[in-house]
């Protein structure tokens, strides 16, 4: 019942009464512990257990339902650089993954910053920052270049509100990434179905400097650790209608661990 003790954090019910009766009657349905017991805390429990696991094994989607979901959800974000917007077919995709590919100083922090910049003016955006690169005097650079002619206190209200709806957290390691993602998922399953202003971006900029330490290691664990890395960005932005940026410097042994 080790598994269950790490969600007690996520989902309170999940106490040690509620693992310990588990553990020894071996529960696999609700219906059991109703014949068993008469405490409602156990009984909630174990609906949490099997809800949790109804969200872990979604039912398989016909090609019908899933066109409906890709033209009811799966939206496009433009960056706000016309020539990408282009070549993407209008920018960036709800629900898929993006990779950002260049050598270092080629401009992938600047299309990240300019992407935030445009996404924020409607939706949330976090942005994981690898190298102290993150530049709000750049964002509000560019918010100044297309806010239309008004008053000061207009421009700044503006500003205000984009700024507010960008949450940036610097990442130097893969552990801190994973941590991050993985509250940023919690986050997403409350908010799904709110008609508040909702995360839609995720930005990872650049994640070669947190990949490239654990390509470092002559064992399994580091391309271990790339696959559950690229495993857990698609799974947001596929689970959760999420638009997924991500920048690496363009390594060989890097480019595979996405594809």
């Amino acid at each position: 019942m080790a598994r269950l003790a790490n969600l007690e954090t996520e989902y309170p019910v999940l106490d040690s009464t509620v693992r310990n009766f588990c553990a020894s009657h071996g529960i696999f349905s609700a219906a059991f512990a109703e014949q068993n017991d008469s405490s409602e805390r156990l009984k909630e429990g174990i609906a949490q257990v099997l809800s949790i696991i109804d969200d872990m094994h979604q039912p398989w989607l016909n090609g019908m339902e899933l066109l409906e979901d890709a033209k009811r959800n799966k939206h496009v974000f433009p960056t706000g650089i016309q020539g990408i917007d282009l070549l993407l077919g209008d920018g960036i995709r709800v629900g898929q993954l993006t990779e950002l590919v260049g050598p270092s100083s080629s401009g992938k922090t600047q299309v990240c910053l300019r992407t935030a910049s445009n996404v924020a003016r409607n939706h949330m955006v976090l942005y994981l920052d690898t190298g102290n690169s993150f530049s709000p005097q750049c964002i509000a650079y560019f918010l100044g270049k297309t806010i239309s002619p008004s008053s000061a206190q207009a421009k700044n209200q503006f500003l205000q509100k984009v700024m507010s709806n960008i949450s940036c957290h610097s990442v130097f390691d893969i552990f801190a990434m994973f941590d991050v993602l993985h509250q940023l998922e919690s986050y997403l399953r409350c908010q799904d179905g709110r008609g508040c202003c909702q995360m839609r971006l995720l930005i990872v900029d650049s994640i070669s400097s947190l990949i490239s330490p654990v390509l470092g290691s002559s064992s399994t664990l580091g391309r271990a650790l790339m696959t559950s890395a690229g495993y857990l960005l698609k799974k947001l932005a596929h689970q959760h209608n999420l638009a997924v940026l991500v920048s690496f410097a363009r390594v060989s042994s890097v480019l595979v661990w996405l594809n």
